[in-house]
């Protein structure tokens, strides 16, 4: 396996049993011998650094929840269940920032285990575990954004183990989507090129990172996002790493570039700030112990690509 695998979210080699899809009967079996996982608004059910697999009869699990078919873990079927209809008590309410903090604890489950934030726990999962998590929480959030049909507009149903909709009323079939992100190792000698969204919090730098557009290539992306965010013109462009990122539902794209140019025009309505930040520098702010930058996000692609360009292992 290439180090490029290991990223969270991915390198698990999860048997998705596509197969199964497509038959109710063996679908309908497995889950009676499966286990699930509950989410509640796009939150996963968790205890210590761990997910909580729940029974199929379950007592919160009761009523007619549709179930999410999600592969096998060895022998074991798993599937996902949304809870979002759930009402927690107003003190667990969530909230507004940019990770939620709060933690919700449904009476019927107990034990210790609650819904968490996937970008709190992300790191602590095992490969396995984050690839079910983050599969899960795409596709439920595909379902609840999707419930009608995009060419006739009539409710369309689950079907395939939750990887299809269907309408009834004019046939079309609908399928989860994925929105390809590339997001960039800009490179310039010793220095790497981070930027900051102005919504973040305070200190927050990253890689810069953008939407691909429709008849673009990745090259092409990488390009236009470094010289529309920052005015900074990029030569060749390599493949790193990929990342899916569920929050909701993207595809992240690492690439390195390194810049033919150097100063920086901002692009205000994308990016409060931008610098070049020296591998000294860097390593500062991955210990914490930078005065005005924080360190990165653990088990985003952007501090694995950094983390590695630092220790000269990018493959």
């Amino acid at each position: 396996m290439r180090l490029a695998e290991t990223v969270t979210f991915g390198g698990s080699g999860l048997d998705r049993a596509a197969g199964l899809r497509r038959d109710p009967k063996a679908l309908a079996a497995a889950l009676n011998r499966g286990k699930i996982l509950a989410l509640w608004r796009g939150k996963p059910l968790v205890a210590g650094e761990a997910l909580v697999w729940l029974q199929p009869d379950h007592p919160a699990l009761s009523g007619d929840l549709p179930r999410v078919f999600l592969g096998m873990a060895g022998e074991a079927p798993r599937f996902a269940v949304d809870l979002s209809d759930w009402e927690p008590d107003p003190d667990q309410a969530p909230t507004a920032d940019f990770t939620d903090p709060t933690v919700q604890y449904h009476p019927a489950i107990g034990d210790g285990a609650g819904f968490f934030e996937l970008r709190g726990v992300m790191a602590g999962l095992t490969a396995e575990e984050a690839e079910l998590a983050a599969s899960a929480k795409a596709v439920l959030h595909w379902h609840q954004s999707h419930g009608f049909c995009s060419a006739c507009g009539k409710r369309s149903d689950m079907t395939q183990g939750g990887w299809q909709r269907s309408c009834l009323a004019c046939g079309t079939q609908h399928f989860p989507r994925t929105d390809p992100v590339v997001i960039m190792l800009v490179t310039h000698g010793n220095s790497v090129l981070l930027g900051r969204s102005p919504a973040w919090p305070e200190g927050m730098f990253s890689l810069l990172a953008g939407f691909m557009e429709p008849g673009e290539t990745i090259e092409a992306a990488v390009r236009r996002e470094v010289l529309e965010e920052t005015g900074v013109r990029c030569l060749g462009v390599e493949y790193l790493a990929s990342q899916p990122w569920p929050f909701p539902a993207s595809l992240m794209i690492g690439a390195r570039t390194e810049a033919a140019t150097r100063e920086i025009t901002l692009d205000p309505v994308e990016l409060e700030a931008a610098r070049w930040v020296t591998r000294e520098e860097l390593v500062t702010v991955i210990a914490g112990q930078h005065s005005r930058m924080r360190p990165f996000r653990r088990g985003a692609i952007a501090e694995f690509i950094l983390r590695n360009w630092l220790a000269d292992r990018l493959d």
